[in-house]
């Protein structure tokens, strides 16, 4: 009960804040997301977390295409360290701009949909950032747990040229 709390209370918080301030309408999105190569599992190599996922290890989000056309999302965690509990959610996303699927909403409580933008994805879908309009969480996801330095820098360099404070990024600790 406490966990659900907790997350309605959460959603309900990013609710509030995706009304507050004015964002930058043009945040360009990647021109097309085959969706069944996007499927699958991807590594978060670094974010600026939510409040759910301070202190996560091990951070990974998988995408299954639903026959509906929704996203059946996991996103699994180790909280505060390798060892520490394996926490898990299940939000569903739905794409909203169907002629690119790269804009999605994403569900953890019905009825409120977050933003979330497909902005950077490379040709052999193994690196991609996603971001939000109001600028306020992003993440950079690899289909490795590990990229080159060089791959991150120019990740880190993209996030910043969207608008994005960087110096609030967080790499997340990955070990398997």
């Amino acid at each position: 009960m406490y966990r659900q709390a907790k997350i309605i209370a959460g959603c309900m918080l990013l609710t509030i804040l995706a009304g507050c301030g004015e964002p930058d309408p043009d945040m360009n999105t990647v021109d097309y997301v085959d969706l069944d190569r996007f499927m699958g599992d991807w590594y978060v190599i670094a974010n600026i977390p939510t409040f759910l996922e301070k202190g996560a290890h091990n951070a990974v989000e998988n995408y299954a295409l639903n026959d509906d056309g929704t996203i059946a999302t996991t996103f699994t965690f180790r909280d505060g360290g390798f060892d520490g509990d394996e926490k898990e959610y299940t939000p569903k996303g739905f794409i909203t701009d169907t002629q690119s699927n790269a804009i999605w909403g994403m569900r953890f409580v019905w009825p409120i949909k977050a933003d979330y933008r497909i902005v950077y994805l490379d040709d052999a879908y193994q690196q991609t950032i996603i971001a939000r309009k109001q600028r306020d969480y992003v993440w950079i996801m690899a289909r490795t747990p590990q990229i080159a330095d060089a791959d991150y820098e120019q990740l880190v360099a993209k996030v910043e040229s969207i608008g994005y404070d960087v110096s609030k990024l967080e790499k997340v600790p990955q070990q398997w």
